[in-house]
Protein backbone atom coordinates (compact mmCIF):
# COMPACT_ATOMS: atom_id res chain seq x y z
CA UNK A 1 0.00 0.00 0.00
CA UNK A 2 2.84 2.27 1.03
CA UNK A 3 4.90 1.27 -2.51
CA UNK A 4 1.78 1.90 -4.36
CA UNK A 5 1.43 5.48 -2.85
CA UNK A 6 4.47 6.36 -3.26
CA UNK A 7 4.53 5.20 -6.51
CA UNK A 8 1.44 7.69 -7.09
CA UNK A 9 3.10 10.51 -5.91
CA UNK A 10 6.30 10.10 -8.05
CA UNK A 11 4.06 9.86 -10.90
CA UNK A 12 2.30 13.34 -9.97
CA UNK A 13 5.31 14.78 -8.93
CA UNK A 14 6.79 13.97 -12.40
CA UNK A 15 3.94 14.73 -14.53
CA UNK A 16 4.12 18.54 -12.40
CA UNK A 17 8.19 18.68 -13.66
CA UNK A 18 6.93 17.49 -17.18
CA UNK A 19 4.23 20.06 -17.67
CA UNK A 20 6.48 22.96 -15.69
CA UNK A 21 9.37 21.93 -18.06
CA UNK A 22 7.08 22.13 -21.35
CA UNK A 23 5.41 25.10 -20.31
CA UNK A 24 9.32 26.64 -19.47
CA UNK A 25 10.15 25.25 -22.97
CA UNK A 26 7.72 26.36 -24.52
CA UNK A 27 7.50 30.04 -22.89
CA UNK A 28 11.56 29.91 -23.58
CA UNK A 29 10.52 29.51 -27.37
CA UNK A 30 8.45 32.35 -27.72
CA UNK A 31 10.75 34.90 -25.85
CA UNK A 32 13.35 33.64 -28.53
CA UNK A 33 10.96 34.10 -31.29
CA UNK A 34 10.33 37.93 -29.95
CA UNK A 35 14.66 37.53 -29.41
CA UNK A 36 14.78 37.27 -32.92
CA UNK A 37 11.81 39.00 -34.27
CA UNK A 38 13.37 42.26 -32.55
CA UNK A 39 16.98 41.52 -33.49
CA UNK A 40 15.12 41.48 -37.25
CA UNK A 41 13.39 44.73 -36.86
CA UNK A 42 16.80 46.46 -35.84
CA UNK A 43 18.80 45.13 -38.25
CA UNK A 44 15.77 46.35 -40.66
CA UNK A 45 16.43 49.61 -38.79
CA UNK A 46 19.93 49.78 -39.37
CA UNK A 47 20.03 48.77 -42.93
CA UNK A 48 17.28 52.24 -43.39
CA UNK A 49 19.52 54.28 -41.43
CA UNK A 50 22.19 52.99 -43.88
CA UNK A 51 20.53 53.67 -46.52
CA UNK A 52 19.96 57.23 -45.32
CA UNK A 53 23.01 58.13 -44.44
CA UNK A 54 24.51 56.66 -47.92
CA UNK A 55 21.76 59.12 -49.36
CA UNK A 56 22.81 61.67 -46.86
CA UNK A 57 25.96 61.60 -48.36
CA UNK A 58 25.63 61.20 -51.96
CA UNK A 59 23.59 64.42 -51.64
CA UNK A 60 26.42 66.22 -49.59
CA UNK A 61 28.71 65.35 -51.97
CA UNK A 62 26.69 66.14 -55.10
CA UNK A 63 25.61 69.73 -53.76
CA UNK A 64 29.37 70.44 -52.52
CA UNK A 65 30.83 72.49 -55.11
CA UNK A 66 33.85 73.91 -53.50
CA UNK A 67 36.95 72.29 -53.84
CA UNK A 68 40.83 73.50 -52.18
CA UNK A 69 43.96 72.97 -52.64
CA UNK A 70 47.21 74.43 -51.75
CA UNK A 71 49.61 75.97 -54.38
CA UNK A 72 52.02 78.32 -51.77
CA UNK A 73 48.65 79.70 -50.70
CA UNK A 74 44.65 77.99 -50.83
CA UNK A 75 43.33 78.18 -54.19
CA UNK A 76 39.56 77.56 -54.38
CA UNK A 77 37.59 76.86 -57.14
CA UNK A 78 33.99 75.44 -58.02
CA UNK A 79 33.25 71.66 -59.01
CA UNK A 80 33.56 72.41 -63.02
CA UNK A 81 36.47 74.65 -63.08
CA UNK A 82 34.73 77.70 -63.98
CA UNK A 83 35.55 79.49 -61.10
CA UNK A 84 38.57 80.04 -58.80
CA UNK A 85 40.18 82.49 -56.62
CA UNK A 86 44.10 82.33 -54.80
CA UNK A 87 45.10 84.39 -53.02
CA UNK A 88 48.62 85.85 -53.84
CA UNK A 89 51.59 87.81 -52.42
CA UNK A 90 55.39 88.48 -51.85
CA UNK A 91 57.80 90.09 -49.14
CA UNK A 92 61.15 91.22 -50.34
CA UNK A 93 63.15 92.56 -47.34
CA UNK A 94 66.36 94.03 -48.88
CA UNK A 95 69.89 95.06 -47.37
CA UNK A 96 72.63 97.19 -49.23
CA UNK A 97 75.70 98.27 -48.15
CA UNK A 98 77.15 100.42 -50.55
CA UNK A 99 80.64 102.15 -51.24
CA UNK A 100 79.82 105.42 -53.34
CA UNK A 101 83.09 106.86 -53.87
CA UNK A 102 82.44 109.79 -52.09
CA UNK A 103 85.91 111.67 -53.44
CA UNK A 104 84.41 111.58 -56.90
CA UNK A 105 80.52 111.51 -56.30
CA UNK A 106 80.15 113.37 -53.48
CA UNK A 107 77.51 110.63 -52.41
CA UNK A 108 78.37 109.07 -49.00
CA UNK A 109 78.26 105.44 -48.31
CA UNK A 110 74.80 103.32 -47.76
CA UNK A 111 74.22 100.58 -45.19
CA UNK A 112 70.39 99.72 -44.57
CA UNK A 113 67.61 97.46 -44.74
CA UNK A 114 64.61 97.83 -46.60
CA UNK A 115 61.32 96.42 -47.11
CA UNK A 116 61.45 96.43 -51.29
CA UNK A 117 57.82 94.83 -51.80
CA UNK A 118 55.32 93.79 -49.79
CA UNK A 119 52.56 93.08 -52.23
CA UNK A 120 49.19 91.51 -51.55
CA UNK A 121 46.10 90.66 -53.94
CA UNK A 122 43.88 87.63 -55.69
CA UNK A 123 44.12 86.47 -58.75
CA UNK A 124 40.97 84.13 -60.16
CA UNK A 125 38.99 83.12 -63.17
CA UNK A 126 35.15 84.07 -63.45
CA UNK A 127 32.51 81.71 -65.67
CA UNK A 128 35.65 80.57 -67.08
CA UNK A 129 37.10 82.30 -69.85
CA UNK A 130 37.48 85.84 -67.45
CA UNK A 131 40.61 85.59 -65.74
CA UNK A 132 41.88 88.70 -63.43
CA UNK A 133 44.57 89.91 -60.97
CA UNK A 134 44.52 92.44 -58.33
CA UNK A 135 47.17 93.05 -56.48
CA UNK A 136 48.62 96.19 -54.29
CA UNK A 137 52.22 96.90 -52.93
CA UNK A 138 52.16 98.23 -49.15
CA UNK A 139 56.16 98.98 -49.07
CA UNK A 140 57.80 101.95 -47.68
CA UNK A 141 54.38 102.95 -45.79
CA UNK A 142 52.86 103.83 -49.30
CA UNK A 143 50.31 102.11 -51.43
CA UNK A 144 50.72 101.36 -54.98
CA UNK A 145 48.67 99.66 -58.14
CA UNK A 146 50.89 97.39 -59.47
CA UNK A 147 48.80 94.55 -61.48
CA UNK A 148 45.02 95.04 -61.76
CA UNK A 149 43.74 93.42 -64.93
CA UNK A 150 41.48 91.42 -66.19
CA UNK A 151 41.88 88.81 -69.60
CA UNK A 152 39.42 87.48 -71.68
CA UNK A 153 40.67 84.11 -72.88
CA UNK A 154 36.72 82.68 -74.66
CA UNK A 155 38.12 83.03 -77.93
CA UNK A 156 40.24 80.14 -78.29
CA UNK A 157 42.73 79.10 -75.83
CA UNK A 158 46.01 80.70 -77.47
CA UNK A 159 44.21 83.73 -77.68
CA UNK A 160 43.48 86.04 -75.02
CA UNK A 161 42.17 90.04 -74.71
CA UNK A 162 43.78 92.10 -71.26
CA UNK A 163 42.79 95.23 -70.06
CA UNK A 164 43.81 97.42 -67.05
CA UNK A 165 47.16 97.71 -65.40
CA UNK A 166 49.91 95.44 -66.41
CA UNK A 167 53.19 95.73 -68.21
CA UNK A 168 54.08 96.78 -71.39
CA UNK A 169 55.16 94.04 -73.78
CA UNK A 170 58.91 94.15 -73.55
CA UNK A 171 62.02 93.12 -72.96
CA UNK A 172 62.62 88.91 -71.26
CA UNK A 173 63.83 90.94 -68.41
CA UNK A 174 61.16 93.20 -68.00
CA UNK A 175 58.60 90.59 -67.82
CA UNK A 176 60.29 87.63 -65.91
CA UNK A 177 58.64 88.26 -62.15
CA UNK A 178 60.71 89.59 -59.63
CA UNK A 179 60.34 86.45 -57.45
CA UNK A 180 62.30 84.26 -60.45
CA UNK A 181 64.95 86.88 -61.83
CA UNK A 182 68.15 86.03 -60.64
CA UNK A 183 69.29 89.24 -59.42
CA UNK A 184 68.26 91.60 -56.99
CA UNK A 185 67.49 93.99 -59.54
CA UNK A 186 66.76 93.69 -63.14
CA UNK A 187 69.58 95.10 -65.64
CA UNK A 188 69.52 98.64 -65.81
CA UNK A 189 68.05 99.29 -68.95
CA UNK A 190 64.68 98.01 -67.52
CA UNK A 191 64.72 101.22 -64.61
CA UNK A 192 66.34 103.59 -67.48
CA UNK A 193 63.86 103.24 -70.06
CA UNK A 194 60.97 103.45 -68.15
CA UNK A 195 60.02 99.97 -68.72
CA UNK A 196 57.23 99.53 -66.46
CA UNK A 197 53.00 99.06 -65.31
CA UNK A 198 50.51 101.19 -67.43
CA UNK A 199 46.83 101.74 -67.90
CA UNK A 200 46.24 99.79 -71.25
CA UNK A 201 44.55 97.18 -73.46
CA UNK A 202 46.32 94.58 -75.36
CA UNK A 203 46.09 91.02 -76.93
CA UNK A 204 48.01 87.93 -76.56
CA UNK A 205 48.21 84.98 -78.79
CA UNK A 206 50.36 82.46 -76.79
CA UNK A 207 50.94 78.81 -77.77
CA UNK A 208 54.09 76.16 -76.35
CA UNK A 209 57.11 77.79 -79.27
CA UNK A 210 56.09 81.06 -79.59
CA UNK A 211 54.18 84.32 -78.21
CA UNK A 212 52.92 87.60 -79.75
CA UNK A 213 51.61 90.12 -78.23
CA UNK A 214 50.34 93.87 -78.48
CA UNK A 215 48.75 97.02 -76.67
CA UNK A 216 48.49 100.54 -76.49
CA UNK A 217 48.47 102.30 -73.03
CA UNK A 218 47.87 105.48 -71.51
CA UNK A 219 50.10 106.69 -68.29
CA UNK A 220 50.91 105.13 -65.07
CA UNK A 221 48.43 104.55 -62.53
CA UNK A 222 50.70 106.96 -59.97
CA UNK A 223 49.49 109.94 -62.57
CA UNK A 224 46.59 108.79 -64.26
CA UNK A 225 44.27 112.05 -62.44
CA UNK A 226 47.70 114.62 -63.18
CA UNK A 227 46.73 115.61 -67.15
CA UNK A 228 44.54 116.07 -69.60
CA UNK A 229 45.83 114.13 -72.10
CA UNK A 230 47.96 111.56 -71.25
CA UNK A 231 51.14 109.53 -72.02
CA UNK A 232 50.37 107.83 -75.61
CA UNK A 233 52.53 104.29 -75.69
CA UNK A 234 52.34 101.33 -77.90
CA UNK A 235 54.09 98.60 -77.43
CA UNK A 236 54.50 95.08 -79.03
CA UNK A 237 56.95 91.98 -78.89
CA UNK A 238 57.45 88.65 -80.47
CA UNK A 239 59.66 85.66 -79.13
CA UNK A 240 60.24 82.18 -80.74
CA UNK A 241 61.46 79.30 -78.72
CA UNK A 242 62.48 76.38 -81.20
CA UNK A 243 63.47 74.31 -77.80
CA UNK A 244 61.21 74.14 -75.11
CA UNK A 245 61.32 71.20 -73.30
CA UNK A 246 61.79 71.29 -69.16
CA UNK A 247 65.55 71.65 -68.97
CA UNK A 248 66.25 72.15 -72.48
CA UNK A 249 65.33 75.72 -74.09
CA UNK A 250 66.45 77.93 -76.67
CA UNK A 251 64.48 81.50 -76.64
CA UNK A 252 64.42 84.52 -79.14
CA UNK A 253 62.94 87.77 -78.52
CA UNK A 254 62.52 91.15 -80.10
CA UNK A 255 59.94 94.36 -78.84
CA UNK A 256 59.20 97.77 -79.90
CA UNK A 257 57.92 100.79 -77.67
CA UNK A 258 56.57 104.34 -78.78
CA UNK A 259 55.56 106.70 -75.97
CA UNK A 260 54.60 110.57 -76.74
CA UNK A 261 54.73 112.82 -73.77
CA UNK A 262 51.65 114.11 -71.82
CA UNK A 263 50.62 117.64 -72.21
CA UNK A 264 48.52 119.93 -69.94
CA UNK A 265 48.95 119.59 -66.16
CA UNK A 266 45.53 119.77 -64.63
CA UNK A 267 47.06 122.35 -62.05
CA UNK A 268 49.01 124.66 -64.09
CA UNK A 269 48.29 124.58 -68.00
CA UNK A 270 51.33 125.90 -69.13
CA UNK A 271 53.21 124.21 -71.55
CA UNK A 272 56.70 124.16 -69.40
CA UNK A 273 54.50 121.65 -67.27
CA UNK A 274 54.83 119.18 -69.59
CA UNK A 275 55.92 115.43 -68.84
CA UNK A 276 59.00 115.15 -70.16
CA UNK A 277 61.04 111.99 -70.30
CA UNK A 278 64.42 111.70 -68.58
CA UNK A 279 66.72 108.20 -68.28
CA UNK A 280 68.62 107.26 -65.84
CA UNK A 281 70.04 104.48 -63.27
CA UNK A 282 71.21 103.42 -59.80
CA UNK A 283 74.79 102.70 -59.18
CA UNK A 284 75.94 98.86 -58.74
CA UNK A 285 72.47 97.79 -59.39
CA UNK A 286 71.15 98.38 -55.99
CA UNK A 287 67.99 100.05 -55.37
CA UNK A 288 69.23 101.84 -52.39
CA UNK A 289 72.33 103.63 -54.68
CA UNK A 290 72.35 107.00 -55.63
CA UNK A 291 72.03 107.87 -59.73
CA UNK A 292 75.72 108.79 -61.08
CA UNK A 293 74.61 108.67 -64.90
CA UNK A 294 71.06 110.63 -65.82
CA UNK A 295 70.02 112.79 -68.96
CA UNK A 296 68.23 115.75 -68.09
CA UNK A 297 64.29 115.87 -68.50
CA UNK A 298 64.02 117.29 -71.73
CA UNK A 299 62.57 114.61 -73.75
CA UNK A 300 58.69 114.42 -75.51
CA UNK A 301 58.67 111.37 -77.27
CA UNK A 302 61.21 108.37 -77.86
CA UNK A 303 61.20 104.78 -79.59
CA UNK A 304 62.38 101.90 -78.04
CA UNK A 305 63.74 98.67 -79.34
CA UNK A 306 65.42 95.38 -77.81
CA UNK A 307 66.45 92.22 -79.16
CA UNK A 308 66.73 88.80 -76.42
CA UNK A 309 68.32 85.73 -76.42
CA UNK A 310 68.66 82.61 -73.76
CA UNK A 311 69.46 79.07 -73.75
CA UNK A 312 68.78 77.05 -70.84
CA UNK A 313 70.22 72.92 -70.88
CA UNK A 314 70.05 71.53 -67.56
CA UNK A 315 71.52 73.26 -64.77
CA UNK A 316 73.08 75.57 -66.81
CA UNK A 317 71.26 79.15 -68.00
CA UNK A 318 72.49 81.77 -70.29
CA UNK A 319 70.32 85.02 -71.20
CA UNK A 320 70.81 88.72 -73.02
CA UNK A 321 69.37 91.78 -74.41
CA UNK A 322 70.31 94.65 -76.26
CA UNK A 323 68.27 97.60 -75.95
CA UNK A 324 68.68 101.02 -77.67
CA UNK A 325 66.26 104.15 -77.02
CA UNK A 326 66.04 107.24 -79.30
CA UNK A 327 64.61 110.30 -77.60
CA UNK A 328 63.11 112.73 -78.80
CA UNK A 329 63.86 116.84 -77.59
CA UNK A 330 61.32 118.95 -76.81
CA UNK A 331 61.36 122.03 -78.77
CA UNK A 332 61.16 123.92 -75.60
CA UNK A 333 64.80 122.67 -75.16
CA UNK A 334 67.91 123.21 -76.98
CA UNK A 335 70.16 120.19 -78.29
CA UNK A 336 70.06 117.36 -80.69
CA UNK A 337 67.98 113.91 -80.24
CA UNK A 338 69.90 111.04 -78.71
CA UNK A 339 70.02 107.63 -78.93
CA UNK A 340 70.93 105.68 -75.94
CA UNK A 341 71.89 102.04 -75.25
CA UNK A 342 71.68 99.17 -72.59
CA UNK A 343 72.59 95.64 -72.84
CA UNK A 344 73.72 92.93 -70.36
CA UNK A 345 74.81 89.45 -70.34
CA UNK A 346 73.78 86.83 -67.90
CA UNK A 347 74.91 83.36 -66.49
CA UNK A 348 73.96 80.51 -63.77
CA UNK A 349 74.55 76.81 -62.80
CA UNK A 350 72.43 75.49 -59.81
CA UNK A 351 74.86 73.26 -57.91
CA UNK A 352 72.68 71.10 -56.99
CA UNK A 353 70.95 70.38 -60.57
CA UNK A 354 68.04 72.10 -60.82
CA UNK A 355 66.53 74.04 -63.92
CA UNK A 356 65.25 77.47 -64.78
CA UNK A 357 61.45 77.00 -66.28
CA UNK A 358 60.62 78.67 -69.08
CA UNK A 359 56.76 79.75 -69.97
CA UNK A 360 54.68 81.85 -72.53
CA UNK A 361 58.21 83.92 -73.56
CA UNK A 362 59.09 84.64 -69.79
CA UNK A 363 60.90 82.31 -66.96
CA UNK A 364 58.89 80.63 -64.26
CA UNK A 365 59.25 79.87 -60.80
CA UNK A 366 61.94 76.68 -60.02
CA UNK A 367 60.92 74.04 -58.78
CA UNK A 368 63.21 72.67 -55.71
CA UNK A 369 64.58 69.10 -55.98
CA UNK A 370 65.38 68.88 -52.07
CA UNK A 371 63.41 71.13 -49.96
CA UNK A 372 64.84 72.28 -47.23
CA UNK A 373 61.54 71.34 -44.91
CA UNK A 374 61.71 67.37 -45.86
CA UNK A 375 65.08 67.70 -44.89
CA UNK A 376 67.38 68.52 -48.17
CA UNK A 377 69.66 70.92 -49.03
CA UNK A 378 67.40 73.30 -51.00
CA UNK A 379 68.80 74.31 -54.52
CA UNK A 380 72.11 76.60 -54.70
CA UNK A 381 72.69 78.69 -58.00
CA UNK A 382 75.31 80.95 -58.95
CA UNK A 383 75.09 83.80 -60.84
CA UNK A 384 77.07 86.32 -62.60
CA UNK A 385 76.17 89.35 -65.13
CA UNK A 386 77.95 91.92 -67.08
CA UNK A 387 75.66 95.25 -67.72
CA UNK A 388 76.14 98.06 -69.58
CA UNK A 389 74.13 100.89 -69.87
CA UNK A 390 75.33 104.19 -71.68
CA UNK A 391 73.63 107.46 -71.84
CA UNK A 392 76.43 109.58 -73.38
CA UNK A 393 75.32 110.60 -76.78
CA UNK A 394 75.52 114.15 -77.80
CA UNK A 395 76.21 114.99 -73.70
CA UNK A 396 78.75 117.85 -75.08
CA UNK A 397 76.24 119.42 -77.13
CA UNK A 398 73.09 119.31 -74.48
CA UNK A 399 73.99 122.05 -72.14
CA UNK A 400 72.02 120.40 -68.81
CA UNK A 401 73.61 117.08 -69.72
CA UNK A 402 76.12 117.20 -66.37
CA UNK A 403 75.09 113.16 -65.65
CA UNK A 404 75.32 111.89 -69.14
CA UNK A 405 77.60 108.87 -69.31
CA UNK A 406 78.25 105.78 -69.12
CA UNK A 407 77.93 102.79 -66.54
CA UNK A 408 79.18 99.27 -66.76
CA UNK A 409 78.44 96.85 -64.03
CA UNK A 410 79.87 93.01 -62.65
CA UNK A 411 77.75 91.25 -60.60
CA UNK A 412 78.07 87.77 -58.71
CA UNK A 413 75.22 86.35 -57.23
CA UNK A 414 74.77 83.43 -54.82
CA UNK A 415 70.91 82.18 -54.59
CA UNK A 416 69.64 79.63 -51.90
CA UNK A 417 66.27 78.34 -52.92
CA UNK A 418 64.97 76.76 -49.28
CA UNK A 419 61.84 75.69 -51.34
CA UNK A 420 59.86 76.26 -53.87
CA UNK A 421 58.03 79.56 -52.35
CA UNK A 422 61.07 81.15 -50.52
CA UNK A 423 64.62 82.17 -51.37
CA UNK A 424 67.52 83.89 -50.03
CA UNK A 425 69.69 86.11 -52.24
CA UNK A 426 73.33 87.43 -51.97
CA UNK A 427 75.17 89.95 -54.65
CA UNK A 428 78.48 91.28 -54.79
CA UNK A 429 77.67 94.69 -57.71
CA UNK A 430 80.65 96.83 -58.69
CA UNK A 431 80.02 99.88 -61.28
CA UNK A 432 82.29 102.20 -63.24
CA UNK A 433 81.13 105.40 -64.41
CA UNK A 434 82.63 107.42 -66.93
CA UNK A 435 82.33 110.30 -69.00
CA UNK A 436 79.29 113.03 -67.88
CA UNK A 437 79.61 116.40 -69.55
CA UNK A 438 83.56 117.32 -69.04
CA UNK A 439 82.94 120.98 -68.83
CA UNK A 440 81.17 120.68 -65.38
CA UNK A 441 82.76 119.96 -61.65
CA UNK A 442 79.99 117.85 -60.52
CA UNK A 443 80.49 115.02 -63.14
CA UNK A 444 80.99 111.42 -61.59
CA UNK A 445 83.37 110.36 -64.28
CA UNK A 446 85.70 108.35 -62.83
CA UNK A 447 84.15 106.40 -60.09
CA UNK A 448 83.63 102.97 -59.02
CA UNK A 449 80.83 102.24 -57.15
CA UNK A 450 81.03 99.08 -54.71
CA UNK A 451 77.26 97.00 -53.30
CA UNK A 452 76.89 94.23 -51.75
CA UNK A 453 73.02 93.37 -51.45
CA UNK A 454 71.34 90.64 -49.38
CA UNK A 455 67.31 89.07 -49.55
CA UNK A 456 65.09 87.27 -48.04
CA UNK A 457 62.56 86.87 -50.09
CA UNK A 458 58.77 84.50 -49.66
CA UNK A 459 55.97 84.30 -52.68
CA UNK A 460 52.82 83.04 -52.90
Amino acid sequence: MNWKLKSGRNVFVGSVLAVSLATSFSAHADGMRRVEADLEAMQAQIRELQREVEATKKAAKSDNDLKVKWKGAPELSSKDGNFKMKVRGRIHTDYNAINQDRAITGSPSVSALELRRARLGVQGTVWGDVDYILEADFANDSVSMKDAFFKYTGWGKHFAVQIGNFKTFNSLEHLTSSNYIEFLERASFVEAFGLDRQLGAGALLTDKHYTVSAGLFGPTTGNEETWFRDVKAGSARATFAPINEHGHVLHFGGSWRYRAGATENRSNVAVANDEFFRYRARGADLHLANRFIATPQIFDRDTFWGLEAAYVRGAWSLQGEYTQLHGDVSPLFTGPDSTYRGWYVEGSWFLTGETRPYKNGAFDRVKVLNPVFQGGHGAWQLAARYDVLNLSDNAALIATCTMCGEQKTWQLGVNWHLNDNARLMFNYNQSDIGGGNIANTNRNDGATIKGFGARAQVDW
